[in-house]
């Protein structure tokens, strides 16, 4: 999540325990959380479909090679509801090849914040929904140090505890941000995650100064492609 009220964070940063985004008005609590309770889902998944009927109201069908493994909803730095949904490519063993994250956020009542993306430029459309989107190779064990209490550490534990955790040491991800309406109040987030292995490089490789970074903007433009070709996306009542 980020709020108008609070600064910037880069993808990096999101990064941290696999997080799509982070505040900075709550300090990072000393232990890591469990697995939230699902009983407050409101969506549900129809096999490999997730259906939402608000917020936004949408069907969203991923590949047969993904899995869907369950959802949870938590309130997160006690200023934002989180709904979220996985479906996972995993081997045998349950490392995870690739990942797609579902996740449904919007503030509370109780505050005036405003989601504030205006620094991330690129966008698609997918099934008439405009999304924001953006890219980042990470090492795991460069990051998982990070908050203990963010989304992503809430979306780690919970994939823990059904037995997946990511193949590698090194992924890449393509973060998709839907405002679902002018308030900019409530978003869809999409996360899809693969594992950089089969690439034969290494997050270190293609960002910053890596031997590989030149070729960084074509590896996400492909990651973006492979992304929307994984997932079909229908608005509902359209």
């Amino acid at each position: 999540m980020k709020g108008k009220f609070l600064p910037a964070c880069s993808l990096l940063t999101l990064a941290a325990c696999l997080a799509c985004a982070q505040t900075a008005s709550r300090p990072a609590s000393a232990d890591a959380p469990q697995p939230a309770q699902a009983g407050a889902v409101s969506r549900r998944a129809e096999g490999r479909t997730l259906v939402s009927a608000d917020r936004p109201a949408v069907r969203i069908r991923f590949d047969d090679d993904f899995k869907y493994v369950g959802a949870q909803s938590f309130v997160l730095y006690e200023v934002a509801g989180v709904e979220q949904h996985f479906f996972v490519d995993a081997d045998k063993d349950g490392r995870i090849r690739r990942l797609y994250w579902v996740q449904f956020e919007g503030y509370l009542p109780s505050n005036t914040h405003a989601y504030d993306y205006s620094d991330v430029k690129e966008t698609i459309n997918l099934g008439g929904l405009e999304f924001r989107t953006d890219a980042v190779a990470v090492n795991i064990a460069r990051v998982l140090a990070q908050r203990k209490d963010s989304d992503g550490a809430h979306a780690r534990a919970f994939l823990e505890s059904k037995g997946y955790r990511v193949a590698g040491n090194d992924f890449m991800w393509r973060r998709l941000i839907h405002l679902t309406d002018e308030t900019r109040r409530h978003e869809l987030l999409i996360i899809y995650l693969e594992d950089m292995a089969p690439t034969g490089l290494t997050a270190g490789d293609v960002m910053g100064q890596g031997r590989a970074s030149a070729r960084w903007p074509e590896i996400s433009a492909q990651l973006l492609r492979r992304a929307a070709k994984g997932m079909k996306i229908e608005k509902v009542g359209d």
